[in-house]
């Protein structure tokens, strides 16, 4: 009996995240105006600060491999967030409520988008890496840095779009919903985005970058890219991932009971 349960709650997984991936490729504006954003300031960060990596603290690191990891990010925050615009529409248009009424795993109705967010963010990540090759990137970990900064990709758009769907769920509101995930914007700049940590000035914004979780994002990628293999930068980068898809999974999850609760 557990183990067709079992079946039946991956089938259902599976066919909603088949669903959630068609809507996405039906609607490509959800994607490709962040895509385009994160690849914009990429260059305008490799073109226009690039000259500060000649300080010491860079230690003659490559600038576009220290500032790809915050388009990387960027692209996370725009693009898993629209996991949780998707099922805005749903319940809007009341699809969401008659999902309720089948026998589907409610676990598995509210993991489709977001596993679709997942596998659309780590899409725009191999394009954005890609493109930082043809810029003259080069990973100081090889081929398998390149698929550590993907599992960690992978991690990030997890834990972001579970936060997206428990938010769309809670609201049930398109507009509350994208303010929700802006939310998140702030901490990109809140931590190492430009510089070291050894050159940040302010006391207040070095605080605020040690208890951010995405400064140890950031360190993680950027160890591939420019140290090789260092284990502690990569292994608090994973920890932190986990317990952020914990928590976001969590929300998503409750938010859905919620959801069932009051439909």
């Amino acid at each position: 009996m557990n183990e067709q349960k079992k079946g039946s709650f991956f089938v259902d997984t599976m066919v909603y995240t088949k669903r959630s991936i068609v809507t996405i490729i039906r609607n490509p504006l959800i994607f490709i105006p962040n895509l385009i954003i994160s690849l914009f300031f990429l260059f305008v960060y490799e073109g226009g600060l690039s000259g500060i990596s000649q300080l010491p603290a860079f230690e003659g690191a490559n600038y576009l491999a220290f500032i790809l990891p915050v388009s990387i990010v960027s692209a996370a925050i725009g693009g898993a967030g629209g996991a949780g615009q998707a099922l805005v529409k749903d319940l809007e248009n009341g699809y969401f409520s008659r999902l309720l009424l089948t026998p589907s795993s409610r676990l598995a109705i509210v993991l489709g988008p977001i596993i679709a967010g997942m596998l659309q963010l780590l899409i725009q990540t191999i394009l954005i890496l890609v493109i930082a090759y043809f810029l003259g990137l080069e990973v100081a970990a090889g081929f398998g840095g390149v698929i550590v900064v993907l599992l960690l990709t992978l991690g990030w758009g997890l834990a972001f779009a579970g936060y997206s769907v428990g938010v769309a769920l809670r609201t049930k509101n398109a507009q509350s919903a994208q303010a929700g995930t802006f939310v998140f914007f702030p901490l990109i700049f809140l931590s190492t985005t430009f510089v070291p940590y050894e050159l940040i000035e302010a006391g207040w914004l070095k605080i605020a970058a040690t208890i951010n979780p995405t400064t140890y994002l950031f360190e993680a990628m950027r160890s591939v890219f420019i140290d090789g293999w260092d284990a502690w930068p990569l292994v608090r980068g994973f920890l932190v991932i986990a317990l952020l898809c914990a928590i976001t999974i969590t929300f998503s999850a409750e938010s859905a009971q919620k959801a069932v609760s009051s439909d």
